[in-house]
């Protein structure tokens, strides 16, 4: 049952182009559905999380990371009365417009574009399903409801902001420029977000080899969990077992976090006595770790950011394929008919190449540098 500072599908801002209800789903129902089966939700299985597609079938991606992000939020929704469908639905949304070769393609893209307009992931997704998704006769893009574009629009430079503001009054910008907060559900979204990624890059990372559990012991959130699952499981003290004491410790590392949001929030939420989703918005943050725990994750993820995200062997890899998404946008850039011809056609040919390469999976993109430059750069 949905409390009543959670959105409530009937109560729903709208859509950009008016349409008839649905007979059998709510509006966020139906956000969720088209965004499972527009194009770019179906191209982030071959987009990178950590480790490029390539380097292993088991390692995640962009498509399992939302599907994590989703599981997540729905478990924390339900237990704080949040709309499930609607947290659904930002989950499997928020990267949607992520490059290929993951936070190492947006840089470079971002770099390339900065002479026009600059880019932003966040604000990339909220393009793809605004504009750029083509499956519908009567309008561009998938038509989604205010609020699963609200959560969508996680993050926004105040010139973006203001941009869209300009083109949509009173509409999904407008908390960047006054201050407020988006819904509790996109809020949590956030969260599961950090906690998704945070464990599933700390079981890849010892996956691949570039960390190990010993190594582990420097992060005093995960070695607590690991010390005692030792302590119930003490057969997992042998090597063979690493990996089940490594799922087991980041299961309740996990859960704890889940935990620790849903305590958090639900104090927030007394304490502040939202009367409706509106109101909830001017509060400030409300979904939110506890204090203890907001610190420990800050340090889990200066780890990871030190050990992992810039170990020599990603940082090799994250600069082959820097080289990839600069050269393909400067080659699309000084020949656009190398593009599919609906974006070679398009008059801003700069934003249109970028649209183009941010599309791309990270296979793509690879064999196109190596079609328009002759050189592979990543095997």
């Amino acid at each position: 049952m949905l409390e009543i500072y959670a959105c409530f599908a009937e109560n729903s801002r709208g859509r950009r182009h008016a349409e008839a209800p649905a007979p059998t789903r709510n509006d966020f129902q139906r956000d969720r559905d088209r965004i499972v089966h527009s194009t770019a939700f179906r191209r982030l299985v071959y987009k990178t999380q950590v480790f490029l597609n390539h380097e292993g079938d088991l390692f995640r991606t962009r498509l399992t990371h939302s599907l994590e992000v989703a599981q997540l939020g729905r478990s924390i929704a339900r237990a704080l009365g949040l709309n499930e469908d609607l947290v659904e639905a930002v989950a499997l949304a928020h990267d949607l417009g992520h490059t290929p070769f993951g936070h190492a393609g947006q840089d470079a893209l971002n770099e390339c574009m900065q002479a026009f307009g600059g880019f932003e992931h966040n604000l990339q997704s909220l393009r793809v399903v605004d504009q750029l998704e083509e499956r519908y006769p009567d309008f561009d893009g998938l038509n989604l409801t205010f609020e699963t574009r609200e959560g969508i629009l996680k993050h926004c430079a105040r010139r973006n902001a203001l941009l869209i503001e300009a083109q949509e009054p009173g509409g999904v910008a407008k908390r960047f420029l006054d201050g407020t907060q988006p819904s509790l559900e996109a809020q949590l979204c956030n969260l599961a977000d950090a906690i998704a990624y945070n464990a599933h890059d700390i079981d890849d990372g010892v996956r691949s080899g570039l960390l190990s559990l010993s190594q582990m012991a420097e992060v005093p959130l995960f070695e607590r969990y690991k010390v005692l699952t030792l302590q119930q499981h003490p057969s997992l003290e042998d090597a063979s077992k690493s990996r089940r004491l490594l799922y087991e410790t980041i299961r309740r590392m996990l859960s704890d976090q889940v935990y620790d949001v849903i305590e958090t929030t639900r104090s927030n939420l007394l304490l502040h006595a939202p009367r409706h989703a509106d109101q909830a918005r001017l509060a400030g943050p409300l979904v939110a770790f506890g204090e203890p725990m907001a610190e420990q994750v800050q340090v889990m993820k200066s780890f990871l950011l030190k050990h992992l995200y810039r170990h020599p062997q990603v940082m090799e890899t994250t600069i082959q394929a820097q080289v990839v998404v600069r050269e393909l946008f400067s080659a699309y850039l000084s020949s656009p008919q190398e593009m599919s011809s609906d974006f070679a056609a398009r008059e801003e040919t700069p934003r249109a190449v970028a649209d183009y390469i941010a599309g791309m999976t990270d296979r793509f993109a690879a064999r196109e540098h190596e079609r328009l430059t002759g050189r592979r750069l990543l095997a």
